[in-house]
């Protein structure tokens, strides 16, 4: 009798069995459980023994409900890392060469063997692929000639109209006729480039910037004139101010929301000050807006050109990082360089191809557009929370961590010991794939203990071995 007093009984047993799997990183943080009754049948008992599981584990604080929505293992509670600190990059404008180590790590890219956690692009399980698919699958039966023709600049003025609409959102009230399609918010950089500066011209960036912004200048002969940035609050307006009564510039160029590769977010009252700053001096303000439609939070930040009065803000996007990377379908509201910028566009690329144009614009028109966007936030969300974690958990003693309020990247400050180009090259020997911090300077000496990694793909117990894999490396280079 006292074996049998002491047998758990069948809640517990489901409860003990679910708390293994939590235990284990089966079932992690965040993660949704199985409803009452996928449990019940899975379990072979009932939903009154599976509600008592779920009681229990509520109880013991492994698990939480939430009402209308289900039952989610609770997150742990961990302490935060510190945020890297204000970059310092050096006051002098510089020629850029990052172009051959970039060629280095994305040939890495390309390994179907590498866990990839350097390529910041979303998975495409993450996408509406299907729908996107059909849509084509009917446009190639519906657009007749119009599909094989060249779609010249402007472009597609379907699109150039979802556009229009959809530039209520960003604060701005643009029509049809502000717009210039692209092969990706890349190509609208480069025009943007092309059409406000000559070679030799200087143009200030963030630090650390984008990769391919750094490849766009470099192409083109400028100089970068790297301004210090927060990891929260973005440029600092101050340390640009400064730069302009010291040098001439020919244009400056930010992402304001959710910059690549440190994901800080530009405050209203600081968009606001850099437009009136630089239409004050007559220098114009390249707004890369790739990341904007996702944020976390419940509202997507304003735009620069949402404050822009004469024309001086050129606003970059694309739907590469939301829909479709290989459509290369991006767009560009110039202001007062639109025809120059067309003009580009026709001499460059003569067009952006026509189909995935169409494609893109019955998406938008049909409503599908904000649902899709509405789960891949809160998925992204989650997958950043998720790989914040590991960080945490795997990474050496003395890392920081930025706290991206949108997109999907991550960016690292690992110990001054830990040379980021070293423990890329380490990782790759190991089968995972990361952004070494120099990529994101002009100066190849900078950010040489930092890394950014891409939170884009869904979380597995794959990525998970990689991070731990990565923190191992990190903790064990000299």
């Amino acid at each position: 009798m006292g074996a049998l007093a002491h047998r758990p009984k069948l809640y517990e047993q489901v409860a003990e069995r679910l708390g293994d799997a939590i235990a284990a990183g089966t079932l992690r943080p965040g993660d949704r459980l199985p409803s009452v009754r996928q449990l019940s049948l899975r379990e072979r008992v009932s939903i009154s023994t599976v509600l008592q599981a779920y009681l229990h584990l509520e109880a013991v604080g492994v698990i939480e409900t939430r009402p209308q929505s289900g039952h989610y293992v609770r997150r742990r509670e961990r302490p935060r890392l510190a945020e890297p600190q204000v970059s310092r990059p050096a006051a002098s404008a510089t020629p850029v060469t990052v172009s051959a180590l970039v060629a280095r790590v994305y040939r890495a890219a390309r390994e179907p063997r590498l866990v990839q956690l350097g390529a910041a692009w979303p998975a495409p399980e993450l996408l509406p692929t299907r729908r996107l698919y059909r849509e084509l699958n009917t446009l190639t039966r519906e657009a007749g000639d119009t599909g094989i023709l060249y779609d010249i600049p402007p472009g597609c003025l379907e699109l150039r109209q979802q556009l229009a609409r959809r530039s209520l959102d960003w604060g701005c009230a643009l029509s049809a006729d502000d717009f210039v399609t692209t092969c990706g918010a890349s190509e609208a950089i480069h025009l943007c480039l092309l059409a406000v500066a000559r070679t030799g011209d200087t143009i200030a960036i963030e630090s650390p910037a984008y990769y391919g912004t750094l490849q766009a200048i470099e192409s083109l002969g400028l100089r970068a004139l790297e301004i210090p940035s927060s990891p929260r609050h973005g440029l600092e307006l101050d340390a640009l101010q400064a730069a302009l009564e010291r040098r001439r510039v020919a244009a400056v160029l930010v992402v304001p929301s959710f910059s690549n590769p440190v994901g800080s977010c530009m405050p209203e009252e600081n968009r606001k000050r850099l437009v009136s700053m630089l239409a004050e001096r007559d220098v114009p303000l390249i707004e890369d807006d790739i990341y904007g439609d996702l944020h976390f939070g419940p509202e997507r930040p304003r735009t620069c050109k949402a404050f822009d009065t004469t024309g001086n803000v050129l606003l970059c996007g694309s739907f590469s990082k939301t829909l479709a990377p290989g459509f290369r379908v991006g767009y560009v509201a110039p202001g007062r360089f639109r025809e120059r910028v067309e003009l580009l566009k026709f001499a460059h690329t003569v067009a952006t191809p026509t189909l995935p144009q169409l494609a893109i614009a019955r998406f938008l028109q049909e409503g599908g557009y904000d649902r899709h966007l509405r789960t891949l936030r809160r998925r992204l969300a989650a997958q950043v929370e998720r790989m914040a974690e590991a960080v945490a958990e795997h990474f050496p003693e003395g890392t920081r961590v930025a706290r991206p309020s949108g997109s999907s990247l991550l960016w690292v400050e690992l110990p001054p010991r830990v040379d980021a180009l070293e423990l890329h090259a380490k990782a790759l020997e190991a089968g995972v794939s990361i952004a070494p911090g120099p990529i994101f300077s002009a100066r190849p000496d900078s950010y040489r203990h930092f890394i950014r990694l891409s939170c884009g793909q869904p979380w597995t117990p794959r990525i998970e071995g990689a991070m731990a894999t990565l923190g191992s490396l990190a903790r064990n280079v000299a």
